[in-house]
């Protein structure tokens, strides 16, 4: 007998020692940074950049990311309640962080990172957003394994149906749409890096990764479960109003003139 559906139900914890808790959503998280700690070390070697600098990027990166995405699940998605609960806001481990705001955290660090060690922001960005599609797969993994973040309900014989979220019909796994989608968007970026396309004009790799992910996004969102109760009857959601002004962005640094990026 053939299933037309895969029972998805997977401890979000892999073990736990007394009081801590180790689980696939921060170990994932974690090898994001670590995988793009690594690629730019290939990347500073490249192009003769000192190596001490990636310490400070990498602070700089993290911060960046962990107070964006929490900022932006609180102010974007459940700003009613965060304002009546602001102590909340510091309860990382409760849950709730989102990509829009994390893209725009780490945009702001990366401009605190370029000024303080003088380097160019466009060409930090552009290489910056190659490890950033390489972590959204980290990312929307551990949102698999946590079983959150799927789609509305299916027919298709990949339907999932997320046991651990009490689901008993089932649904798109959108958790893999993105991250496969993410997958293919690092390989043709990280390829156009080392082959030496657009990565020498200015802001053409950053503005090509901002529509590429960004028209994902806002694509997969349409199969997409609402993340909060204010979407419910929306013609969009949260998620897909967000991605139009980085698409936007995103389509003026690829379309504008640009003149060769200086060396760093």
């Amino acid at each position: 007998m053939i299933l037309n559906y895969i029972v998805w139900n997977i401890n979000p914890e892999i073990f736990h020692i007394g009081f801590l808790s180790i689980r696939w959503y921060g170990m994932l998280f974690a090898a994001a940074f670590l995988f793009g700690f690594i690629i730019f070390q290939k990347f500073f070697k490249k192009e003769n950049v000192p190596a001490e600098l990636l310490d400070s990027l990498l602070i700089y990166m993290m911060v960046g990311t962990v107070a964006g995405a929490r900022l932006g699940h609180c102010f974007f998605y459940d700003f009613d309640y965060y304002i009546a609960n602001p102590f909340e806001i510091l309860m990382v481990w409760k849950g709730g962080l989102a990509s829009h705001g994390a893209a725009i955290g780490i945009l702001i660090a990366m401009w605190l990172w370029s000024r303080k060690f003088k380097r160019d922001f466009f060409w930090l960005m552009d290489r910056i957003v190659i490890v950033g599609a390489l972590s959204g797969l980290f990312i929307r993994t551990g949102n698999l394994m946590n079983s959150e973040i799927y789609g509305i309900e299916t027919s298709l014989p990949w339907g999932f149906i997320f046991i651990r979220d009490n689901q008993t019909l089932p649904k798109h796994p959108t958790q893999i749409y993105e991250a496969l989608s993410y997958t293919a968007i690092f390989g043709m970026l990280i390829y156009f890096y080392f082959k030496n396309i657009l990565i020498n004009n200015k802001g053409k790799i950053f503005g090509l990764f901002l529509i590429l992910l960004f028209i994902t996004r806002f694509l997969i969102e349409f199969i997409k479960n609402p993340q909060s109760e204010f979407e419910n009857g929306l013609a969009i959601n949260m998620g897909q109003i967000l991605s139009l002004p980085f698409i936007a962005i995103g389509f003026y640094f690829f379309f504008r003139k640009t003149k060769p990026a200086p060396t760093v």
